[in-house]
């Protein structure tokens, strides 16, 4: 796993890419990835998303942005809040986390510097897609990462929060570039189903972003139970 100075790293990274691919694009331009949402709506998303984790890395109360008259400028604020209170911090202070049950668990600010590299990505990458570009670079091992986030952080939560039903079905995951694997559901299930490809087509597809049925991926078992469980809501 990367270290907090590599997420700090990374999270910056990332968010210039994002920043640079909203100054190309039309607010109005459709992100099919993300349902009914404009690029408008995925910037103001994303910014306070980053609003929003750094309040609660200061355990304190958000307080709620304005209509933004500059998408670029708006997010780009929002990114440098982010940094900013993320390295004033630093990822050993506690803060307020996603806990699994509630949203006023306490623990290591570090979690916000892995969260929000991984929510960053994904936008990204639904922007890029939306704008026809290529794909964000991200290392492989990163990818694999969003994944393991995915299995032991998001979707543990959805559950705890009863947004979503446990996956029944045995899923196992392998990511062909990485070697790393994953399996979520009953170990002795009746229903199983092993899925290989890239880390980060593994990863698009927990998030919603692409099928089973891709080319990229290699689906070995109940394809029926796979698209069942990938219906719930294994992320927010």
């Amino acid at each position: 796993m990367p270290t907090p100075d590599d997420y700090f790293v990374t999270l910056g990274e990332l968010q210039t890419g994002f920043a640079a691919a909203l100054k190309q694009a039309d607010p109005d331009l459709p992100v099919p990835s993300c349902d009914d949402w404009s690029v408008g709506d995925l910037a103001d998303h994303l910014a306070g998303v980053h609003h929003w984790a750094a309040a609660m890395a200061r355990d304190e109360v958000e307080e709620p942005l304005p209509v933004p008259l500059d998408l670029v400028a708006t997010y780009e604020a929002q990114a440098a809040e982010l940094r900013e209170t993320l390295s004033g911090l630093g990822p050993e202070a506690t803060g307020r986390i996603l806990n699994g049950l509630t949203e006023d668990g306490r623990g290591p600010v570090s979690f916000w510097y892995r969260r929000q590299v991984h929510e960053t990505l994904i936008h990204l990458w639904d922007i890029r897609t939306a704008l026809g570009l290529s794909a964000p670079e991200a290392t492989a091992e990163l990818w694999a990462d969003t994944v393991d986030e995915v299995l032991t952080v998001m979707y543990p939560r959805q559950v705890a929060l009863k947004r979503t039903r446990k996956v029944v079905t045995r899923i196992e995951l392998t990511a062909t570039d990485t070697g790393d694997t994953w399996a979520i559901g009953a170990p002795n299930a009746v229903q199983k189903v092993s899925v290989t490809g890239s880390a980060r087509d593994l990863a698009l597809l927990l998030w919603g972003r692409t099928s089973p049925k891709t080319a990229e991926l290699t689906v070995t078992g109940d394809e029926a139970a796979l698209a069942e469980a990938l219906s719930r809501a294994l992320v927010p």
